[in-house]
Parts: structure tokens; sequence; C-alpha cells
């Protein structure tokens, strides 16, 4: 007796993004998504989340906490493409407008149980004076048109 279906195995994560020290900004948000490979299938749970905006506590810390939840299963026939969560913060410039103050990505982790990820973080940058000095001045800074790009290695050869 053969079966026509390939068997498939779940990972169920379960999390969320706690807390972010940016020293210089304050009132900032984040958003997360998910990049998985091909073979991989969301079966339950939001791909994507955008949190509450938050400000620096109180404390020595001057930590800004979310608290933010994500819950999602993916389903794969193979583990090659496993799942990265890509998180970019977002927070008020001098004029008010809102500009990406960091994205960064981790893969998800590949064993049970509870795990701590702490992110690398980071902000595209004008490749020109000319372009630094008109974005400051427009309000527009370098930003990704789309964040998944971070998780994915087409182009960096």
């Amino acid at each position: 007796m053969t079966s026509n279906n390939p068997s498939v195995f779940l990972l169920m994560v379960n999390g969320q993004i706690e807390t972010a020290n940016f020293p210089e900004y304050d009132d900032l948000y984040c958003k997360y998504c998910f990049v998985y490979g091909h073979d991989w299938a969301p079966t339950t749970g939001l791909e994507e989340g955008i949190s509450q905006i938050t400000s620096k506590g109180r404390d020595s810390s001057q930590s800004l906490v979310w608290n933010f939840p994500m819950d999602i299963t993916f389903k794969s026939t193979n583990p090659f493409g496993w799942p990265q969560v890509v998180v970019s913060v977002y927070g008020p410039d001098a004029f008010g407008n809102d500009v990406v103050r960091g994205y960064g990505a981790v893969h998800v982790p590949f064993t049970p149980g509870k795990h701590t990820r702490t992110i690398p973080m980071f902000v595209p940058e004008s490749t020109s004076r000319l372009q630094r000095f008109t974005s400051w001045l427009m309000g527009r800074r370098p930003e990704f048109t789309d964040p998944k790009v971070i998780a994915q290695g087409e182009g960096r050869e």
C-alpha cells in the first residue's frame, strides 16, 4: 500500500517580541513578517503583524517594551528554506514623519524549547551626501519597499 501524498512535518512558532534598545529614539513600533522557502506553507496563525507604539521605561535600562505575541504553524516536506522572522522598527523623525529605525532578521530556532534571540538591527544609508541631504530635507530616508529582502540571499554574491 503506497501513499501518493508525501509526508509532512509541522513547525509551531509561539513567542513574542519583548523589548528593544534604541538609545537615541523613543515612541517606536515594530512590524514583523515571516520569510520561508517554497516547500513551506503556513497552516494557521498570522504571517505578519504590527505592534502598538511604546515609549521608554522610567528605569535605568531605558528599554522599549512591546511584549508583542506571534503564533503561527507551518508545514513542509523539506527543511530547506527554514522560516525566518523579519522585524522592522519605525518611529517619528524631527518633523513627525514615520521613518525606519531598524531592520533585522533571525531564523526560527531549530530545536524545541524556550529560546531568546537578539536581533541586530541596521538602517540603509544614502549613497551620497546629496542624497543624504535631500532625504533629510524631504523627510524620506532610504528604506526597503519590501522588508522581506533582508532575509533573502539573492544578489549578495
